[in-house]
């Protein structure tokens, strides 16, 4: 009873023990309290001593960052009483009052430390992120559609700019798959998007025209669905302002004037050299549709491009377009052009004799510098054989295929353009090469096909007037013997120059001629209805040799011939996405070795409302075949291929069955409609392939939904796999089964090519709020594989027994004459 009491002041604190841990967790001294616990006095040595060294080891784990705690007793550190440096007033330490003020600047502490902590914490979790992120992208299974998602997807600007300098790493063709995509987020997305995205396509502008005016091309067409009011200040407009300005031209590219004087060896005749202009000619009067207009050889040609200025805008683009676009632009334009008009005549003989000279008065522009962009080479356009060009089927509009002679070379933009040679020295031309004993060498022969120098001025302008002067001399020398020599008495000398005996045996020709009369190929008769039919049913290389042989440039060794659809008044951008999706289909089959075939075809979107697409070759439609034949596809089948047994007619039967089941997969994930038999071609291998994509997705003919069944599957078609019960028939069904499989594995690469595309977008196969989602639906992520066998099953039950299915057929035959 005679000791001291040191009674505690109460003090706001939960009854309970507070516990002091180090960076361990481990405890350094408990404090308890109690208001009614007379016995327990407060040490205020110990708690001097815990709080040391709880500030100690947070000093030694934190460094500076727990300066702030540096002060327990809320004091200055001038006054002497830090804890922190060790120095006590042992008037405050003696009195209740100080000890509770110490336990509450210990609490406040701990609150500190915990804070701290957390922060720490959240930061090294976000590094951590962050790092786990960068190793994703540096590693080795990052490609560019993975690039392309975390573009699109990801909310953050440092994110979305490390994306675009990682375009950079990627295989140029690799990114060209997703050029729609790119541009497309730069037009409708958000400003860090496209500042990371313009870098990229601002470079390779610089390194290919061809690249260039793709992407005006396509920064055209998917601008065109905005206001225009927005439309004409959109970043889209201004970044192909930029293309068109050719203020991307790489420095380095310029080439330096050869000399005026000529070699030689070229084969010109001095009345005819190659005329140079001036640098004020080239600026002030050389304006390429200027030009176009006034020339006699093509009087009506409209200046319809897709620009997006006034009329003055266009006055004073006419009269300082750059030469190193405009010839490739005026030569699409030109194209363009004819089928507008083709689409104002009535019957397809007409418009079939309008294409031939339209084409006609275009060959007097040729060569130039121009080039068909379908095609996967470098080449230079010389001629387009006119006769052989015909008007495709349609009901609206004037689709036309042409033919196209180029020349292969090493790199379109700075390659010589060859002279161009009259039609009326092909034969002569022959004869010099098919006779050396006329005593002209290779070296002379060579020399008489000479090139027109690449001059920086003028670039060879497509629609140059005085191109038409660049007429080739042959050599004066031996003509009476060479000249008067015709194509056909080459083919005899040529004959008679091997006379040594060749012996066929009779069984030989008897086992030849049984072939050829056991399955004798169909020849398609000529129909004013239809003038395509004949022309695609020839087979290609025979059609390139006959053309070969015809043409004053055949004798080149990088003569090549190529072919392309030409549309106007059509839409392409959603025949753009469908052959993205199938080309990525592709892909995904090829990588699981699903062994199914599709054709995807090269689409290019020259603006909204035009494009060229390029053609199937050695195919027909199943509408041609019905027609020309009057046969059934099972009939047809065999007298193009043989007897049921033989290999050549298995052989097509196989590819019929895997063409057939990878277009029904495609047709059902993309809901692809209007599939009547004028949209289904048949090559000569057997296989289907399906074109005009002019309805997926939410889209349909006149928006009606006729066609409800997953895909089109025919009786016709069942009866060239052998029937309901054969083996082809099942193996049709397993084929579409591991095709599904497949291509679920890989849903959101399909996936993300066709919602990044409707960002902005106003086509068709949008329409609605759930196209998207039906999209993924399609794939049954959410099935297991014997579940998925069951809907396969279904589904091609479904097709085969589907009313609308033969509905739509019969009102295609009753409207458009299609069988």
């Amino acid at each position: 009873m005679g000791d001291t009491m040191v009674e505690p002041v109460p003090v706001k604190l939960s009854d309970q023990s507070l516990v002091l841990r180090g960076n361990g967790g481990s405890p350094l001294c408990v404090i308890t309290e109690g208001v009614g616990e007379a016995s327990l006095v407060i040490d205020p040595d110990v708690a001097q001593k815990a709080c040391q060294e709880v500030l100690e080891k947070v000093k030694m784990i934190h460094g500076s960052s727990v300066e702030s705690l540096d002060k327990v007793d809320g004091g200055d550190a001038g006054d002497g009483g830090s804890l922190a440096n060790g120095h006590t007033e042992p008037e405050l330490i003696e009195t209740g009052h100080t000890a509770a003020s110490s336990r509450i600047t210990e609490e406040e502490s701990l609150l500190d430390i915990n804070s701290v902590k957390t922060a720490r914490r959240r930061q090294k979790n976000n590094s951590a992120k962050q790092s786990w992120l960068l190793r994703l992208f540096e590693c080795k299974l990052f490609d560019v559609s993975m690039a392309i998602s975390y573009l699109y997807n990801s909310k953050e600007p440092g994110v979305q700019a490390y994306i675009g300098n990682r375009l950079f790493c990627f295989r140029n063709e690799d990114v060209d798959f997703y050029l729609p995509q790119l541009l497309n987020m730069y037009i409708n997305m958000d400003e860090d998007v496209g500042d990371a995205i313009k870098p990229y396509v601002v470079h390779r502008c610089r390194q290919s025209i061809n690249f260039s005016l793709q992407c005006a091309w396509l920064l055209g067409a998917y601008s065109s669905d905005m206001h225009i009011s927005t439309q004409r200040h959109s970043r889209g407009t201004k970044l192909r302002k930029l293309i068109l300005s050719d203020e991307l031209k790489p420095a380095h590219k310029k080439r330096e004037i050869p000399p005026l004087s000529l070699a030689p060896d070229t084969g010109l005749s001095p009345s005819k050299r190659t005329h140079q202009r001036s640098k004020s000619d080239a600026t002030v009067s050389i304006s390429l549709s200027s030009n176009l207009k006034r020339t006699s050889s093509n009087p009506k040609v409209e200046n319809d491009d897709e620009e997006l200025s006034s009329s003055s805008e266009s006055l004073d683009r006419s009269f300082s377009s750059p030469v190193r676009l405009a010839p490739e632009r005026e030569f699409i334009k030109s194209l363009m052009g004819i089928g507008k008009r083709l689409a104002t005549l009535p019957t397809k003989e007409q418009k079939t004799h309008r294409l031939i000279s339209e084409l006609s008065l275009l060959n007097h522009k040729l060569p130039a510098r121009v080039w068909l962009p379908t095609a996967g080479f470098d080449h230079h356009v010389v001629r387009v054989p006119h006769t052989q060009a015909v008007v495709l089927n349609s009901k609206d509009k004037a689709p036309y295929l042409i033919y196209v002679e180029v020349l292969e070379c090493e790199n379109f933009e700075t390659s010589l353009v060859p002279v161009r040679i009259p039609e009326n020295r092909i034969r002569s031309t022959r004869s010099v090469e098919n006779l050396p004993e006329c005593g002209i060498s290779h070296e002379q022969r060579a020399s008489s096909f000479t090139t027109v120098p690449n001059y920086d001025n003028d670039e060879e302008a497509w629609s140059v007037d005085d191109i038409g002067e660049l007429q080739v001399e042959l050599p004066e020398l031996h003509t009476n013997s060479c000249d008067n020599i015709s194509q056909f008495s080459v083919d005899s000398i040529t004959s008679q120059e091997s006379k040594d005996p060749v012996f066929i045996a009779a069984g030989d020709i008897r086992r030849r001629l049984s072939e050829q009369l056991a399955h004798t190929p169909t020849t398609f008769r000529r129909d004013p209805e239809d003038p395509s039919a004949v022309a695609l049913k020839e087979p290609w290389q025979e059609k390139v040799r006959r053309i070969r042989e015809g043409s004053p440039y055949g004798h080149f060794p990088n003569w090549r011939l190529l072919s392309v659809i030409v549309k106007c008044g059509d839409d392409l951008r959603q025949e753009l996405l469908a052959s993205q999706v199938l080309k990525q289909l592709q892909s995904i089959w090829e990588s699981e070795r699903v062994p199914l075939w599709i054709r995807p075809y090269k689409i290019l979107v020259i603006s909204a409302d035009s494009g060229m697409i390029e053609p199937v070759v050695n195919a027909v439609s199943i509408h041609q075949v019905k027609k020309q034949s009057q046969l059934s596809l099972l009939h047809y089948f065999l007298q193009e291929h043989g007897s049921c047994t033989t290999e050549a007619f298995l052989t097509a039967q196989r590819n019929f069955v895997q063409s057939c089941a990878a277009y029904c997969l495609v047709c059902y994930l993309l809901q692809v409609k209007d599939r009547h038999n004028g949209n289904i071609l048949l090559d000569a291998e057997g296989h289907i392939i399906h074109i005009d994509f002019g309805f997926i997705l939410s889209s349909s003919p006149r928006n009606l939904g006729f066609e409800t069944s997953a895909f089109k599957l025919t009786a016709e078609f069942v009866d060239v796999m052998g029937g309901l019960n054969g083996d082809m028939f099942n193996y049709y069904k397993m084929l579409m089964l591991q095709g599904l499989i497949a291509a679920r594995k890989h849903m959101d690469k399909v996936v993300q090519v066709v919602e990044i595309m409707q960002q902005g977008s106003q086509l068709p196969c949008f329409h609605g709020s759930s196209t998207i989602r039906n999209l993924k639906e399609r794939f049954h992520m959410n099935m297991t594989e014997e579940q998925l066998q069951i809907l396969v099953e279904q589904m091609v039950d479904g097709s085969m027994r589907s009313i609308t299915t033969k509905l739509y057929d019969g009102f295609q035959y009753l409207t458009n004459g299609i069988m």
